[in-house]
């Protein structure tokens, strides 16, 4: 049949569902508490509350995301924990941009074509729109 897609259908799991709640000091970041629930909405005590962390840094390209969990198991927990996982989460991401660095700066370019051809003598290489005979 025309237009149709193989992309899967996006299917709610109602067997794992959360109700997330925001806190923030509007100074330093955001707490996400994730509290397990049942399909009916009530609480599912019989999973744990997960405590997200969401902070940014500021960057010469600008404004980074940083989003790490916290290991607690209460808000108060997670607020004194805060600090830390956002410490980790700053080391790893500053790690995976310095790897992003070195592997660009380490990639090897090979030019088109046409300009290998223009290098091997044919013209020399191009010099922009005014060319000499």
């Amino acid at each position: 049949m025309a237009g149709q897609t193989n992309a899967p259908d996006p299917k709610m799991d109602s067997q794992d569902l959360y109700r997330e709640d925001l806190y923030t000091d509007r100074r330093v970041g955001t707490i996400r508490v994730m509290t397990p629930v049942k399909p009916d909405g009530t609480p599912d005590p019989s999973r744990a509350t997960s405590y997200v962390g969401q902070a940014q840094i500021m960057t010469p390209a600008g404004a980074l995301p940083l989003s790490f969990e916290i290991e607690a198991k209460t808000l108060a927990e997670a607020c004194e924990g805060f600090a830390a996982g956002a410490k980790v989460a700053f080391e790893e991401t500053m790690q995976e941009l310095q790897e992003m660095r070195r592997q660009q700066a380490s990639s090897i370019v090979i030019p088109d074509a046409g300009a290998a051809s223009a290098i091997a003598g044919q013209g020399g290489p191009p010099r922009g729109k005014i060319q000499f005979p």
